[in-house]
């Protein structure tokens, strides 16, 4: 029988030393800017019910979930998702607190990949969650904490910004089953040209502004392109009003930061408006995701609009470590050795200089040259030795 005791699953894996330090350098980077703006801590289980994340608005993958059953033989997940248990969470414990709630979270998320897939099935991410207020003031808010968030921890980063309302509209003029309205919303998200080019042949006028849809990606002069060719009252609404969006955050993000991409659609059914990505050199997978979910929460039991987005703290990890990895290797400050019966008076001389602000490295080996050759190994430049009767040496290594 093949042993796994020595392995990670598939889509998992151990982290170490400056890898930790690079994820709870970003972690504590990220909650300190959601902390400032006044938002609200909240961790939900690990373990929720299927039945959070799957609902009339949730639709959320079921092969993408692992599943498991509690005692009670009741089908059970780990968490997929943090906006859902979040929603379930604002329609309970939550339910009399007054709206908008702004809250935060920190924790992980776990997700069925294909296998050779190159992507984490197990991902820390960091994120936001807006519920109520005035829906235009929160999308701006939203998107200037996610480029905040962004650069933070990487000056090159870039937004890409579209609105899912726009791609439901043009939808309900085309008249499809539910097979070919799924296909249709893949070719766009992969830009699948061939695929969309066949459209074409529709008699049905909305299959021209699905087959540009996925080419509405630049600037602000996707705006100009995309009103020759998108019609429609409530089209060039949503158009205009994302317009407007982007002119009024780019006041506060640089402009050539956002970027506009009228084909961005997300597989998540619940989002209903804006919808955006976030992306950082050096990482080829965005960074950051979110948009707005106006129908979620009253799938819970309380009607709200809202919110939210997620950084994937790993992405942002590995880029930050690749560019300040010599500051993340952590050395201490001094050695300690204490001789054969000094032990406890080396330990208190540990306490003594932490309590002056030096990180302390208590050697363990009974042997003072092995102690010498651990600090110069490890870059620690002072080694205390501590003798039976108290009195205390240095050396320099």
């Amino acid at each position: 029988m093949k042993r796994n005791d020595l392995l990670t699953p598939e889509g998992t894996r151990d982290y170490l030393f400056e890898e930790c330090a690079a994820r709870r350098t970003i972690s504590e980077r990220i909650t300190r800017i959601f902390e400032n703006r006044g938002y609200f801590e909240v961790i939900t289980p690990a373990l929720e019910f299927y039945d959070v994340f799957n609902g009339n608005t949730r639709g959320f993958p079921q092969e993408l979930m692992y599943k498991l059953v509690d005692g009670k033989n009741r089908l059970m997940v780990l968490r997929p998702d943090s906006t859902l248990p979040i929603a379930r969470l604002a329609a309970t414990r939550l339910r009399y607190e007054e709206l908008p709630l702004k809250l935060f979270y920190n924790q992980n998320i776990y997700l069925v990949n294909p296998k050779d897939s190159g992507r984490d099935d197990e991902i820390a991410q960091s994120g936001i969650e807006i519920l109520g207020g005035n829906s235009e003031s929160a999308d701006r808010e939203a998107l200037i904490l996610a480029a905040k968030a962004l650069s933070e921890c990487d000056d090159n980063y870039r937004l890409e910004i579209g609105d899912c309302g726009i791609f439901k509209e043009i939808m309900r003029s085309f008249d499809c089953d539910a097979k070919l309205a799924e296909n249709i919303q893949r070719w766009i998200e992969t830009k699948n040209y061939p695929e969309l080019n066949a459209l074409k042949d529709s008699d049905n006028p909305s299959a021209a502004a699905l087959v540009e849809l996925p080419k509405l990606f630049g600037g602000f002069e996707v705006f100009d392109e995309a009103k020759k060719v998108l019609h429609g009252d409530m089209v060039e609404s949503k158009l205009a009003r994302l317009q407007k969006l982007c002119e009024d955050i780019s006041a506060v993000i640089p402009r050539e930061k956002i970027r506009v991409d009228l084909g961005l659609i997300n597989k998540k059914n619940y989002y209903t408006g804006i919808i955006f990505r976030g992306y950082v050199e050096g990482y080829g997978q965005p960074a950051l995701s979110g948009g707005r979910y106006d129908a979620l929460l009253g799938d819970f039991g309380r009607e709200a609009a809202a919110v939210g987005f997620a950084v994937n703290v790993e992405a942002v990890a590995k880029v930050y470590m690749r560019a300040h990895k010599s500051e993340l290797k952590r050395t201490c400050d001094v050695l300690v050795f204490g001789e054969n019966g000094a032990e406890m008076a080396a330990l208190a001389h540990c306490e003594n200089l932490i309590s002056e602000g030096k990180t302390v490295y208590n050697f363990l080996g009974e042997c003072p040259k092995c102690a010498a050759e651990y600090a110069k190994a490890h870059n620690i430049r002072k080694v205390d030795i501590v003798d039976k009767d108290g009195k205390i040496s240095s050396e320099e290594v």
